[in-house]
């Protein structure tokens, strides 16, 4: 049996659309979980298995799977004709996982960095930042590309376009990139996330 633990808004949103993508959505529990918010509000749920209390959490049969990227690629391999990662020995195996990490260990830091106003040279030599990120999903749909792998898509996909749905005038000033942006954004999957996020969210006054 498998166990997501998401809450609303959060990095669990873009699992929710890979539970869409990977057609899984039957085999999956929800369990909608607290968590501590930028904005103060919010709280550390004990209903909630992450060590640090975050989201998205998998548990499968006890055994429990943190951090979005590592969620992904567990379940891309065991349900692999959704087709959300290239099989283990295919040649494009090495540049899926290479997006994946680069987003965890590249991406992100430098978006939080860019969020938070913090600048030290330490961060810069070691993560670099916002230049890069952008220069490099730039030189990578310069040739058209539809999807990060090619023509086809990935996981990487909703991952790596993931932080741009919440901060959208972050993302870069291309064209190709844009045009990716939207069409990740137009996905049935999202769809589907936005509505289960919608339940789960604080209902206007």
């Amino acid at each position: 049996m498998f166990t997501l633990y998401h809450s609303y808004w959060s990095r669990a949103t873009r699992m929710l659309a890979f539970l869409h993508e990977a057609d899984i959505r039957d085999q999956v529990k929800l369990v909608h979980v607290d968590i501590r918010r930028n904005d103060g509000s919010g709280r550390h749920d004990p209903a909630n298995p992450h060590p640090e209390g975050k989201v998205p959490v998998l548990d499968h049969d006890g055994t429990v799977i943190t951090e979005t990227a590592a969620i992904m690629l567990y379940l891309a391999d065991l349900f692999p004709d959704a087709g959300l990662a290239p099989a283990i020995g295919d040649r494009a195996r090495g540049p899926f996982l290479s997006w994946l990490n680069w987003y965890s260990a590249q991406m992100e830091p430098a978006y939080v960095v860019m969020v938070s106003g913090v600048n030290h040279e330490v961060f810069q030599t070691t993560f670099r930042g916002v230049p890069e990120v952008e220069k490099r999903l730039i030189d990578t749909f310069a040739d058209g590309r539809p999807f990060l792998m090619g023509d086809q898509f990935t996981a990487a996909d909703l991952l790596i376009q993931s932080p741009y749905k919440w901060f959208e005038d972050a993302a870069p000033d291309d064209a190709n990139v844009r045009a990716w942006i939207d069409r990740i954004n137009a996905r049935p999957s999202y769809a589907w996330a936005a509505e289960v996020d919608l339940r789960h969210a604080p209902k206007a006054a």
